[in-house]
C-alpha cells in the first residue's frame, strides 16, 4: 500500500466523498500515524473497490464508522475508535458509513445558510446605519439660490418662462426621464398672476396632456380656485417635479432636487404675492421642512419674498372629504391676502 503523503490525501478525498469530513477538523490528516495504522486496514477495500459490489447501507448490527482519534485538542470530545470489522473468508471489511439524515451534524458551530429570498434588492438596503446610502439633506428654496437682483418686467414674464422652458428641453437629468415618461408638464396659467399653486408632479392625466391638474383632482383645484373668486387662467400652477413618477408614488429626494431649480426660476419670473403648497411633499421641498401637514397648516411661511400657505391636495381631498372643510378654511386666509371675495350667489 503506498502511504505517500499524496496517496493518503488521495485516501482521505475518497472518504469525504463518501460524506466523511471531521478528518478536516483540525491539522494534516496525512500527519496521524493512527490514521495511517487506520488507512491499512482499508486498503483491502480500497483495492476491490473496482469489482465490490457498492457500499451497503447502514444496518443495526453495525456501528458506524468515525473518524480515527486525532491529536488531542484542549476542548474536543475523546475521538471514537472504529468499529473492528466483521472477517469474512475471501472478503473485505464492511464499511458502513451513518446516513447524514439519521447522524448528528458534524460541525455544529457552522450556521445554516438561508436560502436565497426573491424579495426585491431595495428590500435589502437599510434605512439606517453604516450600510445606509446617503441621506440627501433638505434645502428650502430660500437656501438655493439667493433672490435675484432685478425684477422681471411684466411683459417679458412670458418669454422668460418659455426660456426656462426650453433649458429644461428632453429632460434627462433624473430617473424619471426612463421611467414612462410621456410629457414634461411644465406649468399653466398667468405669467403675472399674484397667486400661484404648487403640487408635487403630474399624475397619468397629465402626463398625457402635458397640463397640471387636468384630471379629477385637477377639477376639484378649478372648483377650489372659482370658490374664491378667481379663475384658473388668473392662477399659475406647477409642480415640484415635472415628470410623472411610475404608479402617481412619491417623488424620490433626487428627482425632487434636481428639478427644484427650474420651479425656483418660475417662481422668480412669476413673483406670485402668495404661493399655496398642496400636499406635503409640496411643502417639504419649499420650505425645507419635514413635518407634518398639521404643524405646518395655519401660519405664513416664506418662499422667494412670497407668502406661502400649505394645505391638503386636492387628491387626498378626494380619498377624504372631511378634510375639505379645513382646506377651505387655509384658503380663506390666502383670500384675506389677496383681498378676494367668493363670488355671489345666483
Amino acid at each position: 500500500m503506498d502511504l505517500s503523503a499524496e496517496a493518503l490525501r488521495g485516501y482521505i478525498d475518497y472518504l469525504r466523498d463518501m460524506g466523511v469530513y471531521d478528518m478536516y477538523r483540525q491539522g494534516d490528516p496525512a500527519d496521524s500515524s493512527e490514521l495511517q495504522t487506520w488507512l491499512k486496514t482499508l486498503a483491502p477495500a480500497v483495492a476491490a473497490g473496482a469489482t465490490a459490489a457498492p457500499v451497503a447501507a447502514p444496518r443495526a448490527a453495525a456501528p458506524p464508522l468515525s473518524r480515527p482519534s486525532a491529536p488531542a485538542a484542549p476542548q474536543r470530545p475523546a475521538p471514537v475508535r472504529p468499529a473492528t470489522p466483521a472477517s469474512r473468508p475471501g472478503a473485505g471489511p464492511d464499511i458502513v458509513i451513518a446516513a447524514p439524515a439519521s447522524a448528528a451534524p458534524m460541525r455544529a458551530e457552522a450556521p445554516a445558510i438561508a436560502p436565497p429570498t426573491s424579495a426585491p434588492f431595495d428590500d435589502f438596503i437599510p434605512e439606517t446605519g453604516p450600510f445606509a446610502p446617503p441621506s440627501m439633506p433638505l434645502v428650502s428654496f430660500n437656501q438655493l439660490a439667493p433672490l435675484p437682483a432685478s425684477r422681471i418686467t411684466p411683459q417679458d414674464k412670458a418669454a422668460a418662462l418659455q426660456s426656462v422652458r426650453d433649458i429644461i428641453g428632453d429632460c434627462t437629468r433624473c430617473p424619471l426621464a426612463y421611467a414612462g415618461r410621456h410629457s414634461i408638464v411644465f406649468a399653466d396659467g398667468d405669467p403675472n398672476a399674484q397667486l400661484m399653486f404648487v403640487g408635487e408632479g403630474p399624475g397619468a392625466d397629465e402626463d398625457e396632456s402635458g397640463i397640471p391638474f387636468v384630471g379629477k383632482a385637477g377639477q376639484l383645484l378649478n372648483n377650489m380656485i372659482n370658490a374664491m373668486g378667481l379663475k384658473r387662467e388668473q392662477v399659475y400652477i406647477a409642480n415640484i417635479v415635472k415628470c410623472r413618477p411610475p404608479k402617481n408614488r412619491v417623488p424620490e429626494p433626487v428627482e425632487a432636487n434636481t428639478c427644484s431649480p427650474f420651479l425656483l426660476q418660475q417662481i422668480d419670473i412669476v413673483q406670485p404675492k402668495v404661493i399655496v403648497a398642496l400636499g406635503a411633499t409640496a411643502a417639504t421641498y419649499l420650505l425645507g421642512l419635514k413635518q407634518p401637514l398639521a404643524g405646518l397648516r395655519g401660519q405664513w411661511h416664506d418662499v422667494r419674498g412670497a407668502k406661502c400657505a400649505v394645505t391638503y391636495h386636492p387628491a387626498f381631498l378626494l380619498r377624504d372629504p372631511r378634510q375639505k372643510g379645513e382646506a377651505w378654511k387655509d384658503l380663506q386666509r390666502v383670500m384675506v391676502e389677496l383681498d378676494l371675495k367668493p363670488p355671489a350667489r345666483a
